[in-house]
């Protein structure tokens, strides 16, 4: 098993760890549920520890008392700064699910280039749309508006919060209505189409990956390509699940740093890790040693 597993299953693991409440079909409430966690993990799921991002922004902006957080959002700006997309391929436990189901023996599909660029921005409206629109604009007469992402689209709330509690509560069981089973849809088709394509919901649906996307260009957790050990070989776009030119822009907005470009490389040109120095830093170290 490599490292990113070990770290994907231990994170999984920290942010779910309360095992008393998968026993008694129970929701933990205590003082680590106010801290967001990196990755999408449902609040509601019986053995989380901490809240969702994505769920807390859109508690935040559909209450009376906001119209933005800017608790929630420096949060997940701090964690997008400093570590990027990385969040999305070594700490999300949702996209370890996905990694999972992607090991079935199967056919794989590699999505259409053409396809992959349009589809790629669906995530970017959902956040845009279901996580800061529509909870901020479309409340009820309190001035109240749902999470409109978690109650209609997102399957980890499903898979992690909605199916073990149903299990466990007979009274839940009885009030099951159309929303639970359009959820059960969305769930089976994403791990259906897991199954085939890899990180199909990272991909293009999730809008915490569209957040994180925004810092991949600029956060710490950097890939860095020596252009004078770099062939254009293309290893790297061969091996990347995807459809990343690796070797011309190693930072892209959909690279969730799973590091297999880096285990490819014959030249062992492209390089991972934290860079603190800014730009300036770097321009006047350039100049340094130019002189």
């Amino acid at each position: 098993m490599d490292k990113r597993r070990i770290t994907q299953i231990i994170a999984a693991i920290t942010t779910n760890a309360n095992i008393n409440g998968f026993l008694k079909g129970t929701i933990y409430k205590g003082n680590t549920k106010k801290i967001c966690v990196p990755g999408l993990n449902c609040y509601s799921c019986p053995g989380a520890m901490g809240s969702c991002p994505i769920g807390s922004l859109q508690a935040a902006i559909g209450t009376v008392k906001y119209d933005f957080s800017f608790y929630i959002v420096g949060l997940m700006s701090l964690f997008g700064v400093i570590f990027g997309r990385f969040i999305c391929g070594w700490l999300c436990p949702f996209g370890l699910i996905q990694d999972l189901l992607h090991k079935i023996h199967s056919k794989k599909i590699k999505v259409n280039e053409k396809v992959n660029n349009v589809l790629k921005y669906l995530k970017y409206v959902i956040l845009a749309l279901f996580v800061i629109l529509l909870p901020m604009f479309l409340v009820n007469e309190f001035g109240i508006s749902p999470p409109y992402f978690c109650e209609y689209i997102c399957p980890a709330g499903t898979l992690e919060g909605g199916i073990p509690l149903v299990l466990m509560n007979a009274s839940l069981r009885g009030s099951l209505g159309y929303l639970f089973g359009w959820k059960i849809i969305v769930l089976s088709s994403i791990v259906v189409a897991s199954i085939f394509i890899y990180r199909p919901f990272c991909r293009y649906l999730c809008p915490l990956g569209a957040f994180y996307a925004l810092f991949n260009k600029m956060s710490f957790y950097k890939y860095e390509v020596d252009k004078n050990k770099c062939t254009n070989c293309g290893a790297c776009v061969h091996k990347c699940k995807i459809n990343i030119e690796v070797y011309k822009n190693p930072n892209s907005a959909e690279c969730i740093r799973c590091g297999e470009c880096v285990k490819i490389c014959p030249a062992k040109a492209i390089k991972k890790g934290f860079n603190f120095r800014t730009s300036c830093s770097a321009r006047h170290s350039k100049k340094d040693v130019g002189a």
